[in-house]
């Protein structure tokens, strides 16, 4: 009877989940607020910590090789502005988050800072009353090296430059008049150097900046000492280094064919190929003048002179005499002209002819100029070396073969149109095939755990197991203990309730979601009434429990409970 009239009496409706959490809340002791409002907080900043930790900015450099002065400056106005900054392991550059390098950049030019150390013509501004011509002249120098100097320091090789310029005092004399001359002193990035064009570059700077300033005149060297500007000595025939520079790239190039015609054949790795160039860098002019005689058939007249005349003789004249009588003989020529036939007997002088001929012929002259460009191929040397192939013997060995000798002479006549073969020349060209032995340096690899692309992979990684373990930490020892504590408990299922429900009204409770399995195989539902009766039922039996098995922890807990009335009255 009692049963039934608690089960047929008012049960109040469910709380809301929110209260009930709330009403969980407030049944908490003190101590346990306490502690669940320190491990909330501890959660909390541990993962806000490691986020940061997380996210922590990227440093980048804002400035490097500063004066000491100028990275004071640059310290003392960082400090100013709450910017974070740190110096580089060698100490010559200052690094700042790489969100704010440009911006700080433009903050501090702005400031004027750094100066450099070096001061250009804002030198002539601040001109004092009273100065001397030479003290002029000394200021407008400062400021020119200066300039120069900040100019020079922009190419992207260079660190730093100084510019020392020695200009003459101007005098009326011509024959005493000396020419101005510069030294500059270029400190490069590590790693960095300056092509000829930039070298040259700079001393065209240099000289076009200076009156009078020749280039030659103006010495360029780096922070080792060593001169940029040299110059090639004419009496010596070394090759100099854009010349040994042309000849690795023409050797280059003839590895780079050979390599990409054998790469599909052979795979990289097994073969080698070295080729070496003898360059012609004389530079040669030669002038011919060729005479070839005149062939008969093909001979030409240029021009052609004939002459002809007769005369004729006057007889004797004078005293009768023995000379008289007889006329002097003509002076004849034996080869040119015939024998003189005496007198006729008629009386009459014989007649004289005369003929000459002048022929010139046209000589046949070539004039030849011939001037050799630099850098013509004299030679060229190959050699190629081909792993051996491995095959398996009849008892499954492996063993290293040579490659057949046709396969060899494929390769070398592949190599020889690959390079321009010229027999004429006298190129040579050497095929060769051997076992490849693998170098110390090749077994010695790189270890997995020491290859820099895994170190960066796997920092990142650890980065985010750290937070995700963070994040479980926090969820799973800190706020699940805290939810099981405050959220309402889930509905107790009344077994013995649920077996003695009829087959009908189990399959109806059936259908909700806190159900039971009774005997007959269905779930049963109880109701919020039913939980709440089946809670009071097991708390009070634990009660009597604990006061059967202890009851003097029951006396002090009533004692205590009376004591705190009475204060309460």
């Amino acid at each position: 009877m009692a049963a039934e009239d608690a089960a047929a009496a008012p049960v109040p409706p469910p709380a809301s989940p929110l209260a009930q959490v709330l009403e969980n809340i407030r049944n908490l002791s003190q101590r346990q607020k306490i502690a669940a409002g320190a491990a909330l907080a501890f959660g909390i900043a541990l993962i806000v910590g490691v986020l940061l930790w997380s996210r922590q900015p990227e440093y980048s450099v804002l400035f490097s090789n500063l004066a000491e002065k100028d990275g004071g400056a640059v310290v003392a106005s960082l400090q100013q502005q709450n910017i974070p900054y740190k110096f580089s392991d060698n100490g010559n550059a200052i690094l700042v988050p790489a969100t704010q390098v440009h911006d700080l950049r433009l903050r501090l030019a702005a400031q004027g800072i750094p100066k450099g150390g070096l001061v250009g013509f804002e030198l002539m501004e601040n001109q004092k009353l009273g100065l001397s011509q030479f003290h002029e002249q000394i200021n407008y120098q400062r400021a020119l090296e200066g300039e120069l100097s900040r100019t020079i320091s922009s190419i992207a090789s260079v660190a730093g430059a100084r510019v020392h310029l020695a200009i003459p005092k101007q005098t009326a004399f011509l024959r005493d008049e000396q020419k101005p001359t510069a030294s500059v002193m270029v400190n490069l990035h590590t790693g960095r150097a300056l092509d000829p064009s930039q070298i040259a570059g700079i001393v065209h700077l240099i000289a076009s900046s200076v009156p009078n300033l020749t280039n030659d005149n103006v010495s360029v060297i780096d922070q080792d000492g060593a001169l940029l500007t040299k110059k090639p000595d004419p009496l010596r025939g070394n090759l100099d280094a854009s010349q040994l520079k042309y000849t690795h790239e023409l050797e280059e190039g003839y590895i780079e064919r050979v390599n990409s015609i054998l790469t599909p054949l052979y795979g990289k790795g097994n073969f080698r190929a070295q080729v070496s160039a003898d360059v012609d860098f004389n530079q040669t002019e030669q002038t011919a003048e060729t005479y070839r005689p005149n062939p008969s058939p093909e001979q030409a007249i240029r021009s052609q002179q004939s002459n002809e005349s007769q005369t004729r003789d006057q007889g004797p004249q004078g005293v009768p005499g023995a000379l008289t009588n007889q006329p002097p003989v003509p002076a004849t020529a034996p080869v040119t002209t015939p024998a003189v036939p005496p007198t006729t007997a008629s009386g009459q002088a014989p007649l004289t002819s005369t003929k000459s001929a002048t022929i010139n012929y046209e000589v046949d002259k070539t004039i030849q100029h011939t001037r050799k460009a630099l850098g013509q191929i004299k030679r060229l040397s190959v050699a190629v070396v081909v792993n051996n192939k491995e095959e398996k013997d009849k008892n499954g060995n492996v063993k290293s073969v040579p490659i057949p000798e046709e396969e060899r002479q494929r390769i070398e006549n592949l190599v020889r149109e690959a390079v321009g073969y010229s027999k004429d020349r006298g190129d040579t060209i050497s095929v060769a095939s051997s076992a490849f032995v693998t170098s110390d340096k090749d077994l010695l690899e790189t270890p997995f755990w020491k290859d820099p692309d895994n170190l960066a992979l796997f920092k990142e990684l650890t980065k985010y197991l750290v937070i995700a373990g963070v994040i479980a930490f926090v969820a799973f020892g800190v706020i699940r203990p805290l939810m099981k504590q405050v959220l309402p408990q889930p509905e107790v299922k009344d077994e013995e309730e649920g077996a003695g429900t009829e087959p009908g009204e189990g399959e109806e409770g059936a259908e909700g979601e806190g159900g039971e399995e009774g005997e007959e195989g269905t779930r049963v539902a109880l109701s919020p009434e039913a939980a709440a009766r089946l809670a009071y039922e097991e708390k009070l039996a634990k009660a009597l429990a604990l006061a059967k098995e202890n009851p003097r922890v029951v006396a002090n807990l009533i004692k205590e409970w009376m004591g705190a009335n009475e204060q309460q009255r």
